[in-house]
């Protein structure tokens, strides 16, 4: 039984971890463009090329920790060796260097490399360090639930906090150094929840076969596990649906609603802006939506809740279209409602995934879990790939210009960026997940097929 002291401990990585992703997807598209001075179409295709770059290194870190052996284990390391320059590359992926537009994009191009290269460098471990901290399905729903509420509650913090903290620090110093300070103090915290994440940790399941597999034969495995072909079709289309709505964001209150009109928002002497408050308020639904996954999984399967949430998230998100720039109160409820049903899909992802891996084990006699969710993570980005290049691409194609007014036109991309385009995005992942073949009963029967073959291992 795991304690709740461990439970905490491996929440601690997703908080580091989605901190600066949440910075990433909601914020870095709307730097670049307003206050590091790119264009959105050039961006867009950056975001393309970096992700796609990093979606393919992805597996070749699970590779590695696959093969990695020390006294903490075969994931735990990397929490402790990267934690610091993780911080140190996201401080420099923020920072506004005195270039033309040339050496900006070169900049940009690879700082934002090396950032989506030591990211995958410590999350995919750290990914795979569930399948090896408990073999119980059940126990690794609760230690993905910790994962995932403690993820967004590390991106409440950083969406609520962030803005507040770039005005705060733009009283004394330049825009662009505001920006960077504002992410120092997210760095800091980062590095402090990895290593703790390290702290509190252990891992327990050892595989089966002990000798060491060929890549080629790991490849092979993976390439024949069918369960895992379909969760990488439903996760790139729900990373898709998320990265798409986050993206645009900020963008749809900036220059949609109009948030400077309105009256800011106080409290504690610190001001916030309708924009973070409508991701933030989002992050607090995802809670809610982590915290109902076990249960209602456990109740109906993780397959029908997984679809179930999508197809209400489509049909809320094809409604969210009809709101005027004065329906707030409308705007924040949907955001709300949508948010808990994606809250409620990633927990079920990442548990689906450690099922994958059971399963590959017990048809191959070969457990590569590294592999597995390395390649899994690797559905993320390309998700998150496909969603930011779109809304770089279509910004331009619907005549964005950055702090100007919008045309008609514009407007009318900005609202479809939080409704027609993540519907669809969400509409695939169903098709995607009805053809999901583990059920609970059939992961429940490889568990006790692994357990035999453990005992008799050992005898």
């Amino acid at each position: 039984m795991i304690k709740l002291t461990e439970k905490i401990g491996y929440g601690f990585g997703d908080m580091a971890s989605s901190m600066f992703w949440k910075l990433f997807g909601a914020y870095l598209m709307i730097f670049y463009t307003d206050v590091f001075g790119l264009p959105a179409a050039m961006v867009g295709t950056m975001f393309l090329v970096t992700r796609i770059w990093d979606s393919v290194f992805d597996p070749i870190v699970g590779i590695v920790a696959d093969r990695t052996n020390s006294r903490w284990g075969k994931f735990r390391p990397y929490l402790l060796y990267l934690a610091v320059p993780f911080g140190l590359i996201g401080v420099l992926t923020f920072y506004t260097p005195p270039f033309g537009t040339t050496g900006k994009l070169v900049y940009a191009f690879i700082t934002y490399s090396l950032m989506m290269m030591v990211y995958s460098g410590i999350n995919v471990p750290y990914a795979s360090l569930l399948g090896v901290m408990s073999p119980d399905p059940k126990e690794r729903n609760v230690l993905s639930t910790f994962r995932m509420m403690f993820a967004y509650i590390g991106s409440f913090i950083a969406l609520l906090l962030f803005m507040p903290m770039v005005n705060k620090f733009s009283e004394g110093l330049s825009e662009q150094m505001a920006w960077t300070a504002a992410v120092v103090v997210i760095a800091a915290l980062c590095i402090i929840l990895f290593l703790g994440c390290f702290s509190w940790t252990k891992e327990r399941v050892k595989p089966l076969n002990d000798n060491k597999t060929s890549l080629k034969q790991d490849i092979k495995d993976l390439i024949h596990n069918h369960p895992w072909w379909i969760l990488f079709g439903a996760g790139v289309a729900t990373l898709v649906f998320n990265s798409i709505r986050d993206g645009a964001a900020v963008y749809y209150f900036k220059y949609f609603i109009i948030e400077d009109q309105h009256a800011e928002i106080s409290l504690f002497g610190i001001s916030f802006v309708l924009s973070g408050l409508f991701l933030a308020v989002g992050q607090m639904a995802n809670i809610l939506g982590v915290i109902l996954a076990a249960p209602v999984s456990n109740l109906f399967g993780k397959r029908k809740t997984f679809a179930g949430a999508m197809v209400i998230a489509v049909v809320l998100s094809v409604i969210f279209y009809f709101f005027d720039k004065d329906d707030l109160v409308l705007i924040f409820v949907f955001q709300c409602l949508i948010s808990i049903c994606a809250g409620s899909i990633f927990p079920l992802l990442w548990s689906m995934y450690a099922d994958c891996a059971d399963y590959s084990e017990l048809s191959t006699g070969n457990r590569a879990t590294g592999l597995i969710f390395s390649a899994s993570s690797m559905s993320q980005k390309f998700g998150w790939a496909i969603g930011t290049a779109v809304t770089g691409w279509l910004l331009s194609f619907f005549g964005f210009q950055p702090n100007a007014v919008q045309s008609p036109e514009t407007i009318q991309g900005l609202k479809m960026f939080l409704s027609f385009l993540p519907a669809a995005a969400a509409f695939i992942s169903i098709i995607f997940i009805l053809f999901y073949p583990l059920s609970e009963k059939r992961c429940k029967e490889i568990m006790e097929k692994l357990n035999l073959k453990r005992e008799a291992k050992n005898e």
